[in-house]
C-alpha cells in the first residue's frame, strides 16, 4: 500500500515575503537602577547637610547675597568687567584669526607671537603686572611721535613731541585696566577659535563669493562668519563662562569693586567664611545659568539646517512617499 506524503501549502504574494511576529524583549538594564540609587542617596546626603547644619547659615547667606557692596561687585567687576573683557577679546581674537590667515607673512607671523606670548601668561601674573608694575614703569605714558623730543632738539624747536599724556598710576586701578587685561588675554584664545571657525567654511564658499564680484572683506563678513559661528558660538560660550570666573582675578590689580572680593571683606569681617563664600557661589551659578540659556537659543540659530530634525510636515512627506514605494 502506497504512502501520499502532502507538501505544505506556501502562500503566493506579498504575504510570503513577511517574516513572521518577534518576540522582543527589552534589555535589562539593573546597574542603571543602582546608579540611580547611589545619586539619589548622594542628592539627599548633601540636601542634608545644607538643612541641618548650622555652620552653613543659609539666612545670613542670603542676607550677604543682597547686601549693597556685594551687589555693586556683583554689576561693576563681575558682569560689567566680564562684558568689557569679552568685547575685547571677541574683535580682537577675530581680527588677529583674519591676519593669522593671511598670505602675508609680517601679518601672520604677528598675530601668531601675540598668540604664543598671552596664551602663556597667567592672567593673575598680567592682571598684577598691569596693577602694580605697569605704574612704576610708566608712571606717565606719552602718546607723540617716537625720538620726536630728540628731533626737536636737533632742529631747534621747544617741542616735547607729544600730543597726549595718561596718568598710569591712576588708570592702573581702575576697572577698565583689569577687564582690558583679561580682554588682551582672552584675544589670544578667541584667535583660535575663529580661526578654526574660518577653516570649517569650504573654500568653494569663498570662490563663489568671488565669482560674484565680492571683495574679500565682504566675502569674510557676509559668506565666512555667518558660516563659522556654528563652529564659533559653543567654544564662545564655554570662555565666556570662564570669563565671569575669572573675574575674581581683578583684586589682583587691585579693584575692590568685584563680587568675590566683597564677599571676602565680610567674611572676614563677621568671621563667616563659608556662608560668605557661598554667596558669591550661589551668584557665580546664577549669572553662568543665565549665559547658558542665552548660548542654547544662539546655539540654535546658527545652528538651523546642520543636523536639525525635519519638520512634521516633511515627516509625513517622506512617510508617504516611503509607503508608496513600499507597493
Amino acid at each position: 500500500m502506497a504512502t501520499s506524503v502532502t507538501e505544505p501549502v506556501r502562500p503566493d504574494g506579498p504575504a510570503a515575503d513577511r517574516p513572521g511576529a518577534i518576540d522582543a524583549r527589552p534589555v535589562r538594564h539593573p546597574w542603571r537602577w543602582v546608579a540611580v540609587a547611589v545619586i539619589a542617596v548622594l542628592v539627599a546626603m548633601l540636601v542634608s547637610s545644607f538643612l541641618t547644619n548650622p555652620r552653613w547659615d543659609i539666612p545670613f547667606m542670603l542676607r550677604v547675597m543682597n547686601y549693597t557692596p556685594v551687589l555693586k561687585g556683583l554689576m561693576l567687576g563681575t558682569v560689567i568687567g566680564t562684558v568689557i573683557a569679552m568685547v575685547i577679546g571677541v574683535v580682537l581674537g577675530v581680527v588677529l584669526a583674519v591676519m593669522r590667515l593671511s598670505a602675508n607673512p609680517v601679518l601672520s607671523g604677528t598675530a601668531a607671537v601675540y598668540t604664543w606670548f598671552f596664551r602663556s601668561i597667567p592672567r593673575l601674573v598680567l592682571l598684577t603686572m598691569l596693577g602694580t608694575g605697569i605704574g612704576y614703569l610708566y608712571p606717565q605714558l606719552s602718546i607723540g611721535v617716537p625720538f620726536g623730543r630728540q628731533l626737536a632738539g636737533a632742529l631747534g624747536l621747544d617741542w616735547d613731541a607729544t600730543f597726549a599724556t595718561v596718568d598710569i598710576n591712576a588708570w592702573s586701578n581702575t576697572i577698565w585696566a583689569g577687564a582690558i587685561g583679561l580682554g588682551i588675554s582672552e584675544a589670544a584664545y578667541m584667535a583660535e577659535i575663529a580661526r578654526a571657525g574660518i577653516l570649517s567654511v569650504d573654500p568653494g564658499q569663498r570662490e563663489a563669493a568671488q565669482a560674484l564680484g565680492m571683495s574679500s572683506g565682504q566675502t569674510m563678513r557676509r559668506i565666512v562668519l555667518p558660516q563659522a559661528m556654528r563652529v564659533i558660538v559653543p567654544p564662545t560660550g564655554n570662555e565666556t563662562l570662564a570669563m565671569v570666573k575669572d573675574t575674581s582675578l581683578l583684586s589682583a590689580v587691585p579693584i575692590s569693586w568685584e563680587l568675590f572680593y566683597q564677599t571676602q571683606v565680610i567674611g572676614n569681617r563677621t568671621l563667616k567664611i563659608m556662608p560668605t563664600m557661598m554667596a558669591a557661589v550661589c551668584w557665580y551659578v546664577v549669572i553662568c545659568s543665565v549665559l547658558m540659556v542665552g548660548q542654547y537659543f544662539l546655539e540654535r540659530h546658527f545652528g538651523r539646517g546642520f543636523g536639525s530634525k525635519p519638520s512634521r510636515r516633511q515627516q509625513q512627506v517622506d512617510h508617504l512617499l516611503g509607503t508608496t514605494g513600499s507597493h
